[in-house]
């Protein structure tokens, strides 16, 4: 019987019965067992084949053997697995008289479409690996775009999806590139022209992006750089300078910056991105312009901008001269000028996150080869993998969550007459560096201020003991040293707290101070708490230990926060008051 015959005996479609080796790239014919040769019988629909668990009967399980008790329950595959047969064509067929054989039936022809589906079959596994191999190429295409630099201890070596992160984006003066020569000074280094820190917070549902002015006064401390021969050289730091200097100026690299930040604000940087006049022409142009909006009509001698009041959509050398205005918004100054600049990225997330975007393939590759060609990152998320890992935690946060600041500056009182220069604004400032540290949102994140306020109000509502009636054992876990016993004499001397004891260091750092209680110590705890100004989110309901006179006592661990015996430390739950707008609306140009 040939292979046609066979199929039609055994009720198989014949078409089924061609099978692509992979190996020669051609359809070969596989021939099922017929009855006569094949020495095992198939296993009846619905039966079981030997060596398969079968389901009990409900409450009729057997025990697993004694090695298996522990591990952990896995799924039961369904009773009777049984691999489906070659397709059924048609219902089995009367059986011939006795005496008559069956003819032989001629071999059908196959319909066009089966033919079709055999060959793009094919086809489309070859694409398949094709397009595979493609995609890689071009990520290693892509890596072959993307410049970095060793920052070396300035920043982190990788990058966390877990965790909250800063990261600093510079933007150069430098005027390298086609077009370019003609702004300002050719022959700029490249100084931190516009400096915007951005925090992600840990949950993803906010982020913020603070504005330093390149106008701020600071004292830039030594930095480490690496030269091309792998060696470091230190370079002395410089008090009373424009910011902007940080960069450039004395062969300082990104990461001279990233510690200046650290130095005004008390924030640690994990990361940076660099761009230069170009990163803002060819991204721009990969997404189709972006929109802007302006209160008035713009005829910029300097920056070259001249457009009309209202909205306009504005890409490569029009969206860099809007960005570079300076004396037609505002007061003419930097800081009027940075509004702009936030307005204008916000404006430019949205678009790089739009539908229009993300759904068009040619504006990817587009966005994909601007961006990694205009962008310098320091080694830590210097690859393709990890900037994509990185971009795709800050698309959970949504726009309207994202919200733009500047850091609080007040007039240089060492200049008379004409400011040209700026300092932080030691009330207004600190609040807002705190924020940041503190992973406190700028915009009203209903469900994180709920969430806080009630372990708060669970934590810190109920009586309170008196200070005499405090138990409590003090150890240092991260503060200065001396802090545990500069704490007792505080609570002792000045809040009458004599049941106290100093008991050295913790067994571990921690970041923040805690206060461990058991539940009846709850009163105690909640004095203690009002004397050390802590919040709720430091206090830790559970155990408590006994002191030297073997009687209950609350443990107090003075963390890595502790400012000082008598100075609060409750973190802020709430960001600070200042001007400041999100990455959702589109705010006109004044």
């Amino acid at each position: 019987m040939d292979a046609q015959g066979r199929g039609r005996a055994d009720n198989i479609d014949p078409a089924d019965q061609w099978v692509l080796n992979p190996n020669t790239g051609e359809y070969e014919l596989r021939l099922p067992p017929s009855g006569a040769q094949s020495g095992v019988p198939r296993p009846r629909r619905g039966t079981a084949p030997a060596g398969t668990r079968t389901r009990s009967a409900p409450g009729r399980d057997r025990a697993a053997p004694e090695r298996e008790r522990d591990a952990p329950r896995r799924e039961r595959e369904p009773s009777g697995p049984d691999v489906p047969g070659p397709r059924r064509r048609r219902a089995e067929p009367p059986e011939p008289l006795p005496g008559r054989r069956r003819g032989r039936n001629k071999p059908p022809k196959k319909s066009k479409a089966k033919k079709i589906l055999l060959w793009t079959g094919g086809t489309m596994a070859l694409v398949l690996v094709v397009v595979a191999g493609a995609a890689y190429a071009y990520i290693k295409h892509l890596e072959g775009n993307v410049q970095t630099t060793d920052i070396g201890s300035s920043g982190k070596s990788g990058f966390s999806k877990d965790e909250a992160f800063n990261l600093l984006i510079i933007g150069t003066d430098k005027r390298t590139g086609a077009g370019n020569s003609g702004y300002g000074d050719k022959n700029s280094v490249g100084h931190a022209d516009t400096n915007i820190l951005l925090h992600v917070s840990k949950d993803r549902t906010n982020a913020t992006a603070l504005s330093i002015p390149r106008d701020l006064i600071v004292d830039i401390p030594e930095c480490k750089t690496k030269r091309a021969d792998g060696t470091e050289e230190s370079i002395k730091g410089t008090d009373n300078v424009r910011f902007n200097t940080s960069l450039g100026q004395d062969d300082r690299n990104p990461g001279c910056t990233m510690d200046t930040v650290k130095a005004v604000t008390g924030i640690t940087v994990d990361h940076f991105m660099m761009a230069d006049f170009n990163a803002v022409k060819t991204l721009t142009t990969a997404v189709g312009g972006v929109e802007v909006c302006l209160a008035k009509n713009v005829d910029d001698a300097n920056s070259h901008l001249k457009l009309s009041a209202g909205k306009h959509v504005i890409e490569g050398e029009q969206a860099l001269a809007f960005v570079r205005t300076r004396h037609s918004f505002g007061n003419a100054g930097d800081l009027d000028r940075i509004k702009v600049q936030q307005q204008f990225i916000g404006s430019l997330m949205r678009k790089m996150s739009s539908g229009d975007t993300l759904t068009d393939p040619t504006k990817l590759i587009k966005l994909a080869e601007a961006a990694t060609k205009a962008l310098t990152v320091d080694t830590g998320i210097g690859s393709v993998s990890t900037l994509k890992d990185m971009a795709l935690e800050l698309k959970k946060v949504p726009t309207k969550n994202i919200t733009f600041a500047t850091v609080p500056v007040v007039d240089n009182p060492a200049e008379k007459g004409y400011h040209a220069t700026v300092v932080v604004d030691p009330t207004k400032a600190q609040p807002v560096f705190d924020a940041i540290k503190n992973d406190v949102s700028f915009t009203a994140v209903k469900q994180k201020q709920k969430k806080e306020k009630a372990a708060v109000a669970a934590r810190l509502k109920g009586s309170r003991s008196a200070a005499s009636d405090i138990r409590v054992d003090i150890y240092n876990g991260g503060a200065e040293a001396g802090s545990a016993q500069e704490t007792l004499n505080w609570l002792q001397n000045d809040e009458g707290v004599l049941k106290s004891s100093q008991l050295g260091n913790a067994d571990a750092p921690l970041s923040k101070t805690t206060l461990e209680y058991s539940p009846d110590q709850a009163d105690q705890a909640r004095k203690l708490a009002d004397l050390m100004g802590l919040s709720g989110s430091a206090m830790k309901p559970g155990k408590s230990e006994k002191n030297s006179q073997g009687l209950p006592a609350i443990v107090l661990t003075l963390g890595k926060d502790f400012k000082g015996a008598g100075v609060p430390l409750t973190a802020p739950t709430k960001a600070p008051d200042v001007e400041k707008s999100t990455a959702d609306k589109t705010v006109c140009a004044k």
